[in-house]
């Protein structure tokens, strides 16, 4: 037993034993919280006291963890439940690596040498009351509840030897080792680089059902319960320790190694890294009206040029954000530049995250910005929210697609596409090709290659394993777009800033959202869910026909001897134009149908987009060039743009045909020419 937990113990002993029955005190009162008197902004149901050590010699980690854990059901407990994500790649078998096997033909994940595995072991577990500790190490067993896959290792169960009741707090003590992969799924190590997260025993989280702890799956991230966290972590003296929290000190040890002691309140959970070779920089976020944020920014030394521009995308994200759908809570708030080759960049973890740049990095492309404000972002959904990345990762990752578009439209525009050759290390930059939101920011290309895969009400391990990034970023992001262009941005906004500020620290369902947005628009939107959420329909409008000419009729017209046979019956100088609109996908949505003349008229009907076909017919004095279904782009899930549209050709085809002939020289020789460098 470590000396460091004698406080929380000694608390635990006060209140009532192994087993109190009743509410903790706040965990801050037993490991020196910085304001005591602050009210906890979450539950903190799980609260974390951790030592461990990191040996780069042998990329082994040893830990020692003493959980203060809360039952926050209805139902009392009797097992604890532990994820153990490490041992998904203790070898093949592993369900992650089944799954990732399952999408992809490359066998690289599991062609690794010896030395770029890594695993996860418990080698004590006790339940502490403040006497003698109850040993359980014996009872441990894996268990697979989601696909009964016997050689897998990430979860692990421990029966207790009495329930702890609804309300009741439980005090574990574990003892762990591991040895640090070379990095799969975002943490590991290269070189002297480490990223360390989901690293350590993490309870699951217990509900009214039972137990969500999932396994590890290659489509899913996580969920856990908010607590406190009072880490101290050792490592080579010298190297640069960033992570969750603040550190409150260090200290320098006999051996040549520094213990760096972080802590932090009202989180879900706990990351870091460590390096030798960082290059540190601080900057502040201001705001007349959100709360000061002190960025710091531990960026790779072939990066150091880009400092500011990691601040300027955090800053970003911090302000809009925190406008648009509430205040980050946190005073502070730490950037990761990850090494190259890493596979680190890009992940979100509570109050740190990774982003990822190039040494090349063009001024008016997003790069670094892009995955920096993303990033951040995910300071708010992921972490202040906290919706199940097991079971709805959307809530988190399809907000924040949408969440990110807005904030890059808003504050880094002109948003120039670049293009990378020679294994991504020379950038070329198309400045007469700006990024928009619609045609890039919503990810729709990758929506529409697997659109029809799996229902978004999936639960998210479910999804097959390429799908996730199509239906959990892509397609939400695409439909809360659509939602904007139907509702307008100010309900939108208004529907994000309720949900987020009703449901932070409370892990909503997608049922919880569902309600929000009935209940701020005003209008009733289970038929918009049923379709984006809970089937696999696609939404698929086009021009079926399309034709315009004078309004002339043949046959007989005329009455009794009147009656005569015509070829040209009706004015002259009016056109009579057909169109007919189809709707070729499962999907329904209202829509508009545009019709535009050649005197620069137009007509618009509004069709509610039932039906699988509608006629509309006009007599017009002029005839129609160009027709549109949706032609303001509202439906963003439309998979086929090019069918909404069809245009008759103008008088003087021989002009329009010549120009086309030279359009299309040009467009041979563009290709050509960067035809050279790909």
């Amino acid at each position: 037993m470590f000396p460091r937990f004698a406080a929380i113990l000694a608390l635990a002993a006060l209140g009532g034993g192994l087993f109190s029955q009743g509410t903790p005190a706040a965990p801050g009162a037993a490991t020196g919280q910085t304001n005591p008197a602050a009210a906890p902004l979450s539950a903190r149901n799980a609260t974390y006291a951790i030592t461990a050590r990191l040996d780069p010699r042998s990329r082994s980690l040893t830990g020692d963890e003493l959980l203060t854990w809360r039952n926050p059901a209805a139902v009392p407990a009797t097992t604890l439940r532990f994820h153990l994500y490490y041992n998904a790649w203790r070898n093949s078998r592993s369900s992650w690596l089944r799954e990732r096997l399952l999408a992809a033909s490359d066998r690289s994940l599991v062609e690794r040498p010896a030395e770029d595995w890594g695993w996860i072991d418990i080698t004590s577990l006790r339940l502490i009351d403040g006497g003698t500790p109850l040993d359980l190490t014996s009872e441990l067993r894996f268990v697979a509840p989601d696909d009964g896959n016997q050689d897998d290792r990430t979860v692990v169960e421990v029966p207790l030897p009495r329930a702890v009741a609804p309300g009741g707090t439980i005090n574990v003590q574990i003892a762990w080792s591991s040895r640090v992969p070379r990095t799969f799924a975002r943490t590991g190590a290269i070189g002297n680089f480490y990223f360390l997260a989901q690293w350590f025993p993490k309870i699951g989280v217990l509900q009214d059902a039972g137990w969500n702890c999932h396994q590890f799956h290659a489509s899913t991230e996580f969920f856990s319960d908010f607590g406190s966290y009072d880490v101290r972590l050792t490592v080579p003296a010298g190297w640069t320790v960033g992570a969750t929290g603040v550190e409150r000190d260090r200290r320098d040890e006999t051996d040549g190694t520094t213990t760096h002691h972080y802590y932090q309140d009202d989180v879900h959970d706990f990351a870091w890294t460590t390096s030798p070779d960082f290059v540190e920089r601080h900057a502040r976020f201001e705001h007349p009206s959100l709360p000061a944020v002190d960025m710091r920014l531990l960026l790779q030394r072939e990066h150091a040029d880009q400092a500011e521009r990691h601040f300027a995308a955090t800053r970003a994200a911090l302000r809009y954000y925190g406008e648009w759908f509430g205040a980050y809570p946190y005073g502070h708030i730490t950037v990761v530049d990850p090494a190259w080759a890493s596979g680190a960049g890009g992940m979100e973890y509570p109050t740190l995250f990774t982003a990822g740049s190039r040494w090349l990095a063009p001024a008016g492309a997003t790069t670094p910005e892009g995955v920096t404000i993303h990033e951040a972002g995910h300071q708010f959904w992921f972490g202040i929210v906290a919706s199940n990345e097991f079971e709805n990762a959307w809530m988190d990752e399809g907000f924040n697609t949408f969440s990110t578009a807005r904030v890059v439209e808003q504050a880094f525009q002109p948003n120039y596409h670049v293009k990378r050759y020679f294994g991504g290390f020379v950038p070329w930059t198309f400045y007469d090709l700006a990024l928009t939101r619609v045609g890039d920011g919503d990810r729709p290309s990758a929506y529409r290659a697997l659109a029809k895969v799996d229902a978004q009400a999936t639960p998210s391990w479910r999804y097959w394993p390429g799908a996730g990034g199509a239906l959990t970023y892509s397609k939400t992001s695409l439909w809360l777009h659509t939602l904007e262009r139907m509702l307008g941005w100010e309900t939108v906004q208004r529907i994000m800033s309720t949900y987020f500020e009703r449901w932070k620290f409370r892990h909503p369902r997608p049922a919880d959202f569902f309600a929000v947005v009935n209940e701020v628009s005003g209008r009733d939107m289970t038929w918009f869910f049923d379709q984006v959420h809970r089937s696999s329909n696609v939404f698929d409008y086009g021009v079926d026909v399309f034709k315009s000419g004078p309004a002339t009729a043949r046959g007989y017209f005329g009455d009794g001897n009147g009656r005569a046979f015509s070829d040209a019956e009706g004015p002259t100088d009016t056109y009579h134009t057909t169109l007919v609109v189809r709707r070729y996908g499962e999907g329904e949505f209202p829509v508009d149908v545009r019709v535009q003349f050649e005197n620069g008229e137009e007509m618009r009907w509004h069709w509610d987009g039932r039906d699988r076909w509608k006629a509309f017919e006009v007599d017009r004095p002029s005839r129609a060039s160009l027709a549109q279904v949706d032609p303001d782009h509202v439906l963003l899930l439309d998979v086929n743009y090019t069918n909404n549209s069809a245009a008759l050709a103008p008088k003087g085809g021989q002009a329009a045909r010549k120009w086309s002939l030279v359009w299309l020289v040009w467009l041979q020789d563009h290709l050509m020419t960067y035809g050279f460098f790909v």
